[in-house]
């Protein structure tokens, strides 16, 4: 009696853990499937990066547990901290992962957004590209001339070459649309070594890499109502954001946090927004989407897949 009652109870456990594992199993495949995820983002992250600051980024360490750009410098920038972090914390301390999380839209916009891709900015990173004191930067300078004032911008990365650009072309659609010309100019500045106002970090126009054009009372959110700025909103011209972000640049009128005058350098952001979006694939290879017929992209997919497995 006492033998068959044992086998009873086995016989339960077993059926128990029979109904069980499947349960465990699922977990484990969604598990994965985040972590796949996980990484495919941070090649797709890693690859806009090295393709914005082409020749500044030259390598990837992930021998551990982390994975590091190696700049040409030999200094060495963390990919991921791997902290949970507040919005505010990641902004004051970010990783390159927190920079990279939210993903800047191309589509034209006349509403106030819900997120802020780009305010994030990894300090270590621009200083390793523009310059690291403002000693530094000031060298790195070159004067766009534009009517008759002279705008200091960062001749690294090609930034100022853009700015040339995103100026020039703006003044065409100035010609056929001479309304477009108040949102232009008067610029109110480019290069100005300063903190963002209340905050000690640094401003991108610190760094020579970031433009205001015409202010008005209704483009920062701390001048102005979210009903102000959106109205502010719908009177701005497509065809001038357009023209910016051909060149590299996002503009802060596409942030909750809307800053409408304003236009920074960000080629990584542009880059990403281009060739990804945020539907994942995993029949195809993560790169989809991106230029492999370039050779410089080929060279940086290769090493990312080298080193990322």
């Amino acid at each position: 009696m006492k033998r068959m009652l044992t086998f009873f109870i086995i016989g339960i456990l077993l059926i128990s853990i029979f109904f069980i594992c499947p349960k465990t199993k699922d977990y484990q495949v969604f598990k994965n499937e985040n972590d796949k995820k996980y990484t495919i983002d941070m090649k797709r992250n890693i690859l806009s990066l090295m393709m914005g600051y082409d020749g500044y980024i030259v390598d990837i360490d992930a021998s551990d547990d982390n994975v590091y750009l190696i700049m040409k410098s030999g200094n060495k920038i963390l990919y991921d901290d791997k902290k949970n972090k507040t919005t505010q914390e990641k902004i004051n301390n970010p990783d390159l992962q927190d920079m990279m999380e939210e993903s800047y839209n191309l589509e034209n916009t006349h509403n106030i957004a819900t997120n802020d891709p780009g305010r994030i900015r990894h300090y270590q990173l621009l200083k390793e590209v523009y310059g690291n004191t403002k000693k530094e930067i000031e060298v790195n300078l070159k004067n766009l001339r534009f009517g008759n004032k002279y705008y200091a911008f960062n001749n690294k990365n090609n930034a100022y070459d853009n700015l040339n650009k995103s100026i020039n072309e703006a003044l065409n659609i100035c010609k056929q649309d001479n309304r477009i010309y108040k949102y232009v100019y008067p610029i109110s500045g480019t290069f100005n070594y300063r903190v963002i106002s209340g905050t000690g970090r640094l401003s991108p126009h610190s760094f020579g890499i970031a433009i205001d054009l015409t202010s008005d009372k209704s483009d920062y959110w701390k001048w102005a109502s979210k009903e102000a700025g959106q109205n502010r909103l719908k009177s701005y011209p497509d065809s001038l954001v357009r023209v910016f972000e051909n060149n590299k640049f996002i503009w802060g009128g596409k942030w909750e946090h809307f800053d409408i005058l304003h236009f920074e350098y960000r080629p990584e952001f542009i880059y990403k927004a281009k060739h990804f979006n945020d539907n994942l694939d995993y029949s195809k290879p993560w790169y989809k989407g991106a230029d492999i017929k370039d050779e410089r992209t080929k060279l940086y997919i290769d090493l990312i897949n080298n080193k990322i497995k």
